[in-house]
């Protein structure tokens, strides 16, 4: 028996393909991608879904969903801190911030880093494996369920370097800046990499209007080879 796949690792786009395969209607993907973002836990839920669909949908699909090991909160500043277990055992963290224009989400795209970063803790066990879009969207539902609020702004800043998970990154952009989803907009989502320069470039080309970040973190080569092993390639 196949294994289910975790659907919020589909695109709409995706979706929409599968329906296709299976003779559905294509309308129908819309309407499960919006259920998925409203933050249901079961098909059953989705109850502008035939039976047959829902059914089928249940035997392909779960609906993936990460639970809070550990929250931390600032007495200073509010600041909440998680560790999320992933549904295979592993953690990561996130962090949620608070702004006078809002809160600020900061998301991890890798168990792990094998960037070696000489002032960062996330390489010491290296790279456990990469994070799919669907667990990163579910760093953000999963704070969102916690606060009861939704949240506006997103920093790939966490645990792990994205552009080195690239396609699954880029899906996750695509995914939460969908209308019919989180609908969090592109301008308010900014992407920090060590400097992996050929995803640098490949990103400049994609449809996007996201932020890019370059954490340099020296003023000059020879420094920055020291620190960023990834300054030598």
């Amino acid at each position: 028996m196949e294994k289910k796949k975790n659907i919020k690792d589909f695109t709409l786009e995706d979706l929409e393909k599968y329906m296709v395969q299976k003779k559905l209607p294509k309308f129908r993907a819309a309407q499960i991608f919006e259920w998925i973002y409203k933050d249901v836990d079961s098909f059953d839920q989705m109850t502008n879904l035939s039976k047959d669909l829902i059914s089928k949908l249940t035997q392909e699909f779960y609906i993936g969903r990460a639970e809070i090991e550990v929250l931390l909160v600032s007495k200073e500043d509010k600041t909440r801190k998680y560790l999320l277990k992933l549904e295979d055992g592993n953690a990561v963290e996130c962090v949620l911030m608070e702004y006078s224009y809002g809160k600020t989400i900061c998301i991890s795209t890798q168990v792990g880093c094998r960037m070696n970063c000489s002032f960062c803790a996330s390489a010491l066990g290296g790279l456990t494996r990469h994070m799919t879009s669907g667990e990163m969207m579910e760093e953000m539902m999963a704070v969102s369920r916690d606060i009861g609020e939704r949240i506006s702004n997103i920093v790939l800043m966490g645990t792990g370097e994205p552009f080195d998970n690239y396609e699954e990154v880029i899906k996750f952009l695509r995914t939460v800046n969908n209308q019919k989803g989180m609908n969090v907009g592109q301008r308010h989502i900014t992407i920090s990499t060590s400097g992996l320069v050929p995803k640098i470039l490949e990103f400049a080309e994609e449809d996007l209007q996201c932020n890019l970040a370059i954490s340099l973190h020296a003023a000059d080569n020879p420094t920055r080879n020291t620190l960023m092993p990834i300054n030598k390639k």
